[in-house]
């Protein structure tokens, strides 16, 4: 997907939308992280998503609420991490930085994310324990693309779609 496809999504309160995450980076794929964000508990600028930690080697995008993010922060920052925003997903970034997968046993809460981690070129995607944030994927042999309604990832996709009755009759 471009850049350019990639801002067609007009956020709710946010038009900041997409980050091309490693443009120049890696020849073999493109990393693009796109965000309608609907702002719940930091209403600034510095909340938007994409959001990244300061090396901006982590990448999130994050739909949810982390109910103990205040507690997390806390012990976050004892253990030096600098926050730029009061956001619950920047509670996220950082115990991702701290715990790496681990971190998900810490929060309380509803959520799906996807965390892209340059330095390990791995994306990281997570739903809450009790499938309360819904997170729909796309995979073949060339794209992978995922999102929080079916409908983001039908957009995105240009190939004809098709579906897989094999794995529809496992539902």
């Amino acid at each position: 997907m471009s850049s350019s496809k990639c801002r067609e999504f007009i956020g709710d309160d946010s038009s900041v939308l997409g980050e091309h995450i490693n443009k120049h980076l890696n020849e073999r794929f493109d990393v693009i992280l796109g965000h309608r964000r609907l702002s719940i508990i930091d209403l600034s600028e510095k909340a938007h998503q994409p959001i990244s930690n300061e090396n901006k080697n982590i990448w999130l995008v994050f739909n949810g609420e982390i109910y103990n993010y205040i507690e997390l922060r806390k012990e976050l920052i004892a253990y030096g991490h600098i926050f730029k925003s009061k956001t619950d997903s920047e509670v996220v970034v950082h115990a991702y930085e701290e715990w790496g997968v681990d971190c998900v046993k810490k929060f309380n809460g509803m959520w799906a994310f996807a965390i892209w981690d340059q330095d390990y070129q791995r994306l990281f995607l997570c739903r809450d324990r009790f499938g309360i944030k819904p997170l729909y994927y796309f995979y073949n042999c060339n794209k992978f693309v995922f999102a929080s309604e079916i409908k983001a990832i039908l957009r995105l996709l240009k190939e004809e779609r098709i579906p897989n009755f094999g794995i529809i009759s496992l539902f």
